[in-house]
C-alpha cells in the first residue's frame, strides 16, 4: 500500500479536533495581531535617570557657588571642572526623565519605548 498524506494522517492518530470551513472573505489576518500591548514602564532606568538629575543639578549648583566664591576655596579656577561634570551628568538624566514625563502623560511622539530598559 502507498503511503498518501490522507492514510498518514490516519494511522496512529485519533484526531478530536473540530475544524470549520474559513469563510470566502477572509484574509488570513486577525485583529489580535496588529493590537499593539501596553507599554512596559522601565521603572529602573527612570530611577537612574531621577538619580542622574539631581546629582547633576547639585553639582551644577555647588560649582556655581565655588566659583562666584560663595563658598570659599583656594584655587576657585578648579572649580570649573565641577560644573562640566555636573552638566554632563544633568544631560541625560533631565532628556529622559522628559520623556518619562511626556510618555506618561500621553502626548504623542513620546513611548516608554524611547527609554533604554538596560537588558531587564
Amino acid at each position: 500500500m502507498k503511503a498518501t498524506r490522507g492514510n498518514m494522517l490516519d494511522v496512529g492518530m485519533s484526531n478530536k479536533v473540530k475544524y470549520s470551513r474559513l469563510a470566502a472573505d477572509d484574509d488570513g489576518y486577525i485583529d489580535l495581531q496588529f493590537k499593539k500591548s501596553p507599554p512596559k514602564v522601565p521603572y529602573k532606568a527612570i530611577a537612574l535617570a531621577l538619580f542622574l538629575f539631581l546629582v547633576g543639578s547639585l553639582l551644577i549648583i555647588f560649582g556655581a557657588l565655588l566659583l562666584t566664591e560663595t563658598i570659599k576655596v583656594e584655587h576657585p579656577g578648579r572649580t570649573i571642572p565641577v560644573i562640566i561634570i555636573g552638566a554632563l551628568v544633568f544631560l541625560p538624566g533631565f532628556y529622559h526623565l522628559r520623556i518619562a514625563y511626556y510618555a506618561a502623560k500621553g502626548h504623542r511622539g513620546y513611548s516608554y519605548d524611547d527609554i533604554p530598559d538596560f537588558g531587564d
